[in-house]
């Protein structure tokens, strides 16, 4: 049995994402930092018949990332996707001139070497199974750098990067990799960000394996 882990998961999108590919027949595997958080939302997708597990571990503690995800895969199954996709602290977003290198520690843990360590955990797993997903989820300046938002301008760029490379390396390897952006928040009940429309979304990203870049609105929204 294969399984989807989903890094960063929250009660909005992460648990959209884990019922729609929970209908799917995927085991779900939900990490993140808060082991109660991840208790309610395991609850609540077990009333509606989704099997799911929480895996307590802080993107920023890398080593602690690849033993939630290794301990994920050893119960639930191999990792055929991958979601990472926890959402930036507000203090990540300085104004360009007022960050200085100290600052941007943070947002590099958290977007650079999250999402490093997250890969070469799983990678191993989908080579072996011969087929897998990385979907990584990034707000708009992912796209458009921000100069009020200067550490996620900066560190979604790099994350952008790492998985474009890996697009481009992995595909003849049967494992696809795409980034999903999300201009603006994400709004329940809105025709294209709603999390159930996100999900449904990156279900697509994941079943079609069509290019890298997708966005879930336009930029200026």
């Amino acid at each position: 049995m294969s399984s989807v882990a989903i890094v960063g998961a929250g009660p909005g999108l992460g648990a959209a994402v884990a019922r729609r590919f929970g209908r799917e027949g995927f085991v779900v595997g939900l990490v993140a930092r808060d082991p109660g958080r991840l208790d309610v939302i395991v609850d609540a997708l077990a009333d509606e018949g989704i099997a799911a597990r929480g895996f307590a571990a802080d993107v920023r503690r890398p080593e602690q990332l690849a033993v939630a995800l290794r301990e994920l895969a050893e119960a639930l199954g191999t990792i055929e996707v991958l979601q990472y996709s926890p959402v930036p602290h507000r203090d990540f977003m300085r104004p360009v001139l007022d960050t200085g290198h100290r600052d941007l520690v943070a947002p590099i843990e958290f977007s650079v070497y999250g999402p490093v360590a997250a890969v070469q955990q799983v990678l191993p797993g989908m080579r072996r199974l011969g087929r897998g997903t990385i979907l990584f989820v990034n707000g708009g300046t992912a796209a458009v750098p921000h100069p009020e938002r200067a550490g996620t301008s900066i560190a979604f760029a790099a994350e952008s990067a790492y998985g474009h490379l890996l697009h481009e390396r992995l595909a003849a390897e049967g494992i696809h990799v795409a980034q999903l952006v999300i201009p603006g928040a994400i709004t329940a009940g809105h025709a294209r960000k709603d999390p159930d429309v996100l999900a449904q979304t990156l279900w697509s990203m994941h079943r079609d394996r069509h290019g890298f870049r997708h966005y879930a609105d336009d930029l200026d929204s």
